[in-house]
């Protein structure tokens, strides 16, 4: 009785079959065994057999089945209880039955390995980088929001007030969704009212996607490059690079970009005092409950925390008051409310390095102030003002509005 013809061919015909079953399972299966690489597999000895045809191939096609074998036992762990699995190791045992394939003989060389996802794809990227996600929902760029807080502390908030505080301890500079900033004061010298930062704490919040939640702390003489856990980032979220630090000067400044809250904090050290600058996304400044209505940013010192910055300074008699001016007219290019704190700190310290504390600020407030007209504050000193109120000169508006003016008068006498 001769052999049946149909057992003759390699039995590789059967793969095909073989393959829409196991692939059926996969449908059914791969959700709920996410770790488990038998597609992977399957996908290997689909292109392995896919130019497989005749009888003269059939080393070929045992080479393939070796390798779909192999394949299957280095993902076994990871696939117990799979249906899929299992009907591709009884499926690959029955085909090398059938085509008389010996267990051992040579392999296909495997495949590379696939790639990690890719943790910065366009769908993390989106989500967590702000200016894009909110240009996307709205159709134009954030608006965004300036704060600082250096030297006595004087205190620029998010409204452009500007107020010199007498804030002894430990006060939140910010504390909303996303982040939390608490400042901690102690006296400038024994016995005076003037205060400055000696120590940070910058909280940014877990976000989910984005990053884990990470501490920043910066002491006198102690300005690092990293978070308290060490780390440099966000943490190993897909987004986590949308936080990172950078130290741009050492010891001396360090810049924190949350690109996933559309923020960047600037910490310096000048003297013996810290000073903090933020250039934050309007929807992220203003983030916070009724509960968490103390913030110098948002509101300024309370109104019993205020001190007058002019009623050390006024007489111009005063050699010491004199001196820091001069001092001051060198680090600032105009008398705003920034030259007022360095003569102010200059005086009520005693140390000209508070001087650059101002020059800090004001450079801050340069590199992140895109609208030019809102850089220089000149305002009545808060504490002796009856509203307390700043009054935003716009020396380029005004000088633009009396050329204005005059081309009209000119035009009209022309009439």
């Amino acid at each position: 009785m001769g052999t049946p013809a149909w057992f003759m061919k390699p039995r590789h015909s059967i793969s095909a079959g073989f393959l829409v079953e196991i692939l059926v399972f996969l449908l059914f299966c791969r959700h709920v065994y996410t770790h488990c690489k038998i597609s992977r597999c399957n996908s290997e000895y689909l292109a392995a057999t896919q130019d497989v045809h005749s009888p003269i191939t059939n080393a070929a096609y045992c080479t393939a089945l070796r390798s779909y074998s192999r394949c299957t036992r280095r993902t076994a762990r990871t696939c117990r209880g799979n249906l899929a699995y299992h009907s591709a190791v009884y499926g690959i045992e029955d085909l090398m039955i059938q085509n008389n394939c010996s267990r051992e003989g040579p392999t296909s060389p495997p495949w590379p390995p696939a790639p990690e996802p890719n943790k910065q794809s366009f769908e993390s990227l989106d989500i967590c980088d702000y200016e894009k996600s909110y240009a996307h929902k709205h159709g134009r760029p954030p608006a965004y929001r300036h704060c600082a807080t250096f030297g006595d502390p004087h205190v620029r908030t998010f409204s452009d007030e500007f107020h010199t505080c007498r804030v002894e301890g430990s006060w939140p500079l910010l504390d909303n969704h996303y982040l939390f900033v608490q400042a901690t004061s102690h006296p400038v010298v024994e016995g005076s009212n003037a205060t400055a930062i000696g120590k940070l704490t910058i909280i940014f919040k877990d976000v989910k996607e984005c990053i884990d939640q990470k501490v920043y702390q910066a002491e006198i003489d102690n300005l690092p490059a990293a978070f308290v856990d060490g780390s440099m980032n966000g943490g190993e979220r897909p987004g986590g690079n949308s936080l990172a630090i950078h130290e741009r000067s050492p010891g001396r400044h360090v810049e924190i970009r949350a690109a996933y809250i559309g923020t960047t904090i600037a910490v310096h050290q000048a003297g013996k005092q810290l000073s903090f600058s933020i250039w934050a996304a309007e929807e992220v400044a203003f983030s916070f409950t009724e509960e968490q209505d103390l913030q110098l940013c948002v509101g300024g010192c309370p109104p019993s925390q205020r001190i007058s910055r002019s009623a050390c300074c006024r007489s111009t008699a005063d050699p010491a008051a004199e001196k820091a001016r001069r001092l001051c007219r060198g680090k600032l290019p105009a008398e705003d409310v920034y030259f007022q704190s360095c003569v102010f700190d200059v005086v009520t310290s005693g140390d000209a390095n508070f001087s650059l504390a101002a020059r800090d600020a004001f450079e801050d407030a340069k590199t992140f102030q895109t609208d030019f007209r809102k850089l220089h504050i000149f305002q009545m000193d808060a504490a002796s003002s009856p509203s307390g109120s700043p009054l935003l000169l716009l020396l380029p508006v005004a000088i633009s509005g009396l050329q204005s003016h005059l081309y009209t008068s000119l035009f009209q006498c022309s009439l």
